[in-house]
């Protein structure tokens, strides 16, 4: 057999491996529609999983997490416990070396409480505890070994950069964590399909981001009955969510992010946390476009 020209190749190469994408073009012209005209950088993944169809908006472009890294930490203590380096149902004694300054459940222990390492896991999790986070990531090994586990599962810029060696830099211009849509919503995949670390370790990680507190954004605009694992991040400058959708025609997973927004406020009709909403009934319509459900009336008064 003659061998192909090395630039003939390169081209049956990449035609393969772009092959293998199946983009969503509907989808993606209508997301592209609906950034537009937004103040500051944003940046979105959807991926249909039942038929790998994918849409996307600056999906590969790096965003500073928030509160999202705590995925990722999450992720670094299951690894300590697959290895028998920690045990999941052990006891801990709070410090208040530990506490990070605001409004967190553990933060309002006192020194010398106990707690178990699973609850302090759910806080983190389901109420976003910073205090308990910090924890984590320290049980975890810290940054590096966090990092380094992000960078065996293939995701390249998902990485926690406070209080990690080497990463100053990354802390000052992304914040504690930092990750690009696609790899945050490839990150929920492997943890839906039991991928990460290992079956039983996603199953536990899967079960603690379905049971979110804070429900006011993208988990708003899906009915409360159908099943969702999420997390979202805020900070002045950057809003961010990420949902893996248990929807009855077929799960889907979507990332966004925005980061250097103009409108740094907190309320609720903050343009970043608008435009996570938008995206969210838009998909939500889009995969079941015979849903007839619809927020209730002055159910956004009871939103956490």
């Amino acid at each position: 057999m003659k061998k192909l020209p090395v630039l003939l190749f390169i081209l049956s190469l990449s035609l393969s491996v772009s092959a293998q994408v199946k983009t969503d073009k509907k989808l993606s012209k209508m997301i592209h529609e609906l950034v537009k005209g937004f103040n500051g950088d944003v940046g979105i993944y959807v991926k249909n999983l039942k038929t790998g169809k994918v849409a996307e908006y600056k999906g590969d472009t790096i965003f500073p997490t928030a509160s999202m890294i705590k995925v990722p930490i999450t992720a670094g203590v299951m690894n300590k416990v697959s290895k028998n380096e920690l045990d999941y149902q052990s006891i801990l004694t709070y410090k208040d070396s530990l506490l990070y300054a605001g409004e967190d459940i553990l933060g309002s222990f006192k020194d010398g409480e106990k707690i178990a390492l699973g609850k302090v896991m759910m806080l983190m999790i389901t109420t976003s505890d910073n205090t308990a986070s910090l924890w984590c990531q320290s049980l975890a090994g810290g940054g590096e070994a966090i990092n380094q586990l992000m960078e065996q599962e293939g995701l390249q810029h998902t990485r926690v950069n406070s209080r990690t060696p080497g990463r100053s830099a990354n802390q000052q211009k992304y914040g504690w964590g930092q990750t690009t849509p696609r790899e945050m919503a490839t990150l929920l995949t492997k943890i839906r399909r039991g991928e990460l670390i290992s079956p039983a370790a996603s199953e536990r990680i899967y079960r603690n981001l379905i049971r979110i507190y804070y429900d006011g954004h993208a988990l708003a605009e899906i009915p409360p009955y159908v099943q969702v694992a999420s997390k979202s991040g805020a900070v002045d400058e950057a809003r961010s969510e990420v949902l893996l959708v248990n929807a009855p025609h077929g799960d889907y997973v979507f990332c966004i992010a925005t980061k250097n927004q103009k409108d740094i406020s907190w309320e609720q009709n903050n343009e970043g946390w608008v435009l996570i909403k938008s995206l969210s009934k838009l998909l939500w319509n889009y995969f079941e476009p015979g849903s007839k459900w619809k927020p209730a009336e002055g159910i956004a008064a009871y939103h956490n």
